[in-house]
């Protein structure tokens, strides 16, 4: 078990200038005032507990309230208060899991809406560092209900374009993780943390232990990040500082990049709409040898002559992908990982510690983060090259949807050659994973732009593309469908395959004569 931070020590691992707010006042009588921002009614919830041994008459509550006081020095399981994280201002929620294990009540209830209040009225991000057993017993349903408050709060700061970004401490299970935790836009969590919706002592007893932890909810994809204390100021303040930034124009679409031999540095592209360059094909690759169908040098000068060769240079292995890209574009960026419904990253890509490189973010075949560009904030959506599996769509709708909250521009990168089409992609939804992000891309407000940097596989592909705004680099392709299978639909011999992709017209400059792609983007 990982040594527990009280709320005071947890606030200093983030910040040396904190303010704690005034404590909220209990609402008058037995219901709390109506939230004028809802559609709705608010939640009810009761005075606070101001009664001997609070609203249930529980024996020795309030005996027990007096020791959780002397004990930690706080009247309440929550601090309050507003602070700068690496210069970004905010609002820190801290919990004091001393105080009746950092269970939530009435009152603790009262400071968390004073809290995210607060944070709308003064346009702040909000901070919970959580650590937390659940809901009060000696409070019954009263303290249960505290629930409901706190996600009306989130959803309320949700709504007003405001961050969550929520650290786990530990522990951190029951209804504190189901609301402050998992409901936040970003997850952190400290190492060795339990996290859970099932305390230690309510669970089956031949629950496996590791499934409660910090590292278990990130490879899960409930979390984004493990972050050890001594990163965790620095961390967050850079969560912080990126998600704070709106910017209304759209992000440029980066340069094409040369082969690693002679790579060099690139930011935004220089654009082409011309037609093909002749290439030369004076040799084969190890596949085409194989199959018996033509190659060609790898990668290409200029536009690809045929469709073909557009095809081969974009299946290149040499041929830059994702990851270097996103070096080359952003001066620093951090990764968003986790569909939320079970899909993290992969077992051989790391348990996601910020100390990871970026590709350990990767869930089904894509990265999602944030990043800066010449000293602004760009979301980010990369395919890796692999077919993308429905986590990877979930992924990349939810950093879609966020961008969009956020007013932050997006830049996608298409390079797949199609959607998983195994049996266990479709019974993990990848057609209503696929139709969520064609639907979060369609419905975003914040500006989004496309490279494709590879290969373009189909609706797999293009469930990434912005409709408008979508470039490509030389060595790539789109297609309704890969010339191979385009072949076989249609009863031809595979060595056709090359005849198709001509017919197909997917080279780059065939995407600009045709509408599809706005330009081709130079190194």
């Amino acid at each position: 078990m990982p040594g527990r931070h009280s709320a005071r020590q947890a606030i200093a691992l983030v910040t040396d200038d904190f303010t704690e707010l005034p404590d909220a006042p209990a609402p008058s009588g037995s219901m709390g005032a109506p939230d004028t921002a809802a559609p709705h009614a608010a939640v009810p919830h009761a005075a606070a507990p101001d009664r001997p041994d609070g609203p249930l008459g529980w024996e020795g509550y309030d005996a027990s309230r007096a020791r959780a006081a002397a004990r930690t020095g706080e009247q309440e399981s929550v601090v309050c208060g507003t602070a700068r994280i690496e210069g970004t201002p905010a609002v820190l929620i801290s919990f004091e899991f001393g105080f009746l294990g950092g269970s939530l009540g009435t009152r603790t209830g009262d400071r968390l809406e004073a809290a995210y209040a607060y944070a709308r009225a003064h346009r702040l991000p909000v901070v919970p560092l959580v650590a937390t057993g659940g809901s009060r017993m000696q409070e019954g349903m009263l303290a249960l209900t505290q629930l409901q408050r706190v996600a009306r709060q989130s959803a309320l700061t949700r709504a007003a374009g405001l961050a969550q970004i929520a650290v786990l401490r530990d522990p951190t299970t029951g209804g504190g993780w189901a609301t402050l935790g998992a409901g936040a836009d970003v997850v952190l969590a400290l190492p060795g943390a339990q996290v859970g919706f099932a305390g230690s002592r309510v669970r089956p007893p031949d629950a496996d232990p590791a499934a409660y932890t910090a590292e278990a909810q990130v490879a899960a994809g409930s979390a984004d990040a493990v972050v050890p204390p001594g990163e965790l100021r620095a961390t967050l303040g850079r969560w912080l500082r990126l998600l704070t930034a709106p910017s209304s124009a759209p992000a440029p679409p980066p340069r094409a990049l040369p082969t690693a031999a002679t790579a060099t540095t690139a930011t935004t592209a220089t654009i082409t709409t011309t037609t093909a360059d002749t290439a030369a094909t004076a040799s084969t690759t190890a596949t085409a040898a194989a199959t018996g169908l033509p190659g060609t040098d790898l990668p290409g000068t200029g536009l690809p002559a045929t469709g073909w060769e557009a095809v081969r240079r974009a299946r290149a292995p040499e041929r830059p992908r994702a990851e270097r890209y996103l070096d080359a574009y952003f001066s620093d960026r951090v990764a968003l990982r986790g569909d939320r419904c079970g899909g993290g990253p992969s077992p051989e890509t790391g348990t996601g510690t910020e100390t990871d490189t970026a590709r350990r973010g990767e869930a089904g075949g894509v990265l999602c983060g944030f990043g800066t560009h010449q000293g602004r904030t760009v979301a980010y959506v990369a395919q890796t090259g692999t077919a993308t599996r429905p986590a990877g769509y979930r992924t990349a709708a939810r950093l879609v949807r966020l961008a969009d909250r956020l007013g932050i521009p997006v830049l996608t990168l298409v390079d797949t050659p199609g959607a998983a089409n195994d049996a266990e992609a479709e019974r993990q939804g990848a057609g209503a994973a696929i139709a969520d992000l064609f639907g979060a891309v369609a419905a975003a407000r914040t500006p989004v732009t496309t490279l494709v940097i590879g290969e373009g596989g189909s609706g797999g592909a293009l469930a990434l593309a912005a409709p408008g705004n979508t470039w490509a680099v030389p060595d790539s392709y789109f297609s309704v469908i890969a010339p191979e299978l385009a072949a076989a639909i249609l009863k031809r011999p595979p060595e056709q395959a090359p005849a198709t992709a001509e017919q197909l017209r997917l080279r780059p400059q065939d995407l600009v004569e045709l509408g599809v792609v706005r330009g081709v983007v130079e190194p």
